[in-house]
């Protein structure tokens, strides 16, 4: 297993040093899910929620929170995102919303913390607007699917780790 890398020699918590690292293309692909009820599901789908259409507003809840990552996460790099895609899509027979973000950039560190952020805070978002009809819905699942550029290359999680 490798060292932390956001610890020095003393234990001190430490910003990784990038500006050696060549820019290069990085994506990363985190998703997660939000179950609840299957009327709180039919709610959402037929944008029967007070709050507004939830999958839309989560959607951009979710491009804003990637970034905002440095802000959320103390020792990430504030970075110039290229691209961020966050997709919601209901699931009638898990009654689940799944959540599926992308992060791109061309840069000296990776984007998987914004991908993670992006997922976190729109599945938050479906939790606060629902959670007057619903308040035993649970979020899970929240991972890093792929990510591709740097030093370490790609990586994919095997399908039977999910």
């Amino acid at each position: 297993m490798n060292d932390l890398t956001h610890i020095d020699a003393n234990g001190n918590a430490i910003m990784v040093d990038v500006s050696d690292k060549d820019s290069t293309d990085r994506t990363a692909t985190a998703k997660g899910s939000v179950f609840m009820e299957p009327a709180t599901l039919k709610l959402i789908s037929d944008k029967g929620v007070k709050k507004g259409d939830v999958l839309s507003i989560a959607q951009l809840a979710g491009i804003m929170g990637a970034k905002r990552t440095p802000d959320l996460i103390p020792l990430c790099h504030p970075l110039s995102l290229t691209s961020v895609k966050v997709e919601l899509t209901c699931d009638a027979p898990r009654n689940a919303v799944d959540i599926t973000a992308t992060c791109k950039l061309t840069g000296q560190t990776g984007v998987e913390m914004e991908a993670l952020t992006a997922v976190s805070i729109a599945a938050l978002t479906v939790y606060d607007m629902c959670k007057a009809v619903d308040r035993a819905m649970r979020i899970s699942d929240i991972q890093l699917i792929h990510k591709a550029g740097g030093k370490s290359g790609e990586y994919i999680r095997n399908p039977g780790e999910e």
